[in-house]
């Protein structure tokens, strides 16, 4: 299979915020903040109220790249990308995504944990495997061992990845990874404290791309 064109992307990026928050205002608060401390990709999940508006808003500006989480359905899939999602995020496997991505050239994430949940994510069309809840399978040793297996599989590690371990997670054969936590501190967005979301963002770009 043909890597995506959006995977190299990724790659140099080396880290996504996965934005989920309480509010579509703390969210476009989370990724303005965000952007001013140099980061440009940004995955908002459709638990967020109204998480639409927020991906049509960010898409319409240029030079972000806007994607879509916990996509439930292909036609979920479908209304993002039509509101401009250029990559799909699903924590599962479900073939029901592809066509959509296929069809608009969006990129595709699937979750996966074992081996075989891998196999059965490229199978049914991911361009990039989600691993999900990294941080409780092993972490970047659990990212090591797959890529022993599938040495051409472009793997997002996901869930307790942080500014601390997200340089152990691209040692051990991570593509890049998906980070939330300090970086869309909603208890620090509501407090309009700026400064601590956009430290943690130069820390996980900083140690990440080390």
């Amino acid at each position: 299979m043909t890597p995506h064109p959006l995977i190299a992307q990724f790659r140099a990026a080396r880290i996504v915020p996965v934005v989920r928050t309480s509010t579509a205002q703390h969210a476009a608060t989370a990724c303005a903040w965000l952007r001013e401390a140099g980061i440009t990709i940004f995955e908002i999940t459709l638990t967020i109220p109204d998480a639409l508006s927020v991906i049509r808003e960010l898409a319409g500006e240029p030079g972000l790249l806007v994607g879509a989480g916990t996509v439930p359905s292909a036609a979920d899939a479908e209304a993002c990308i039509s509101a401009g999602a250029r990559f799909i995020v699903s924590p599962w496997v479900d073939a029901s995504l592809a066509a959509p991505c296929r069809d608009s050239g969006a990129c595709l994430m699937m979750g996966a944990l074992t081996p075989t949940e891998v196999r059965a994510a490229r199978q049914a069309g991911a361009d990039v495997v989600k691993i999900f809840p990294a941080s409780s399978v092993g972490g970047p040793a659990h990212i090591k061992s797959l890529r022993a297996v599938f040495p051409t599989t472009a793997f997002c590690p996901t869930g307790g990845v942080d500014a601390r371990n997200a340089g152990d997670y691209i040692a051990a054969g991570a593509a890049f990874v998906g980070i939330g936590g300090k970086l869309v501190d909603e208890a620090a967005i509501a407090a309009g404290r700026r400064e601590v979301v956009q430290d943690a963002a130069r820390e996980a770009l900083g140690i990440a791309q080390a």
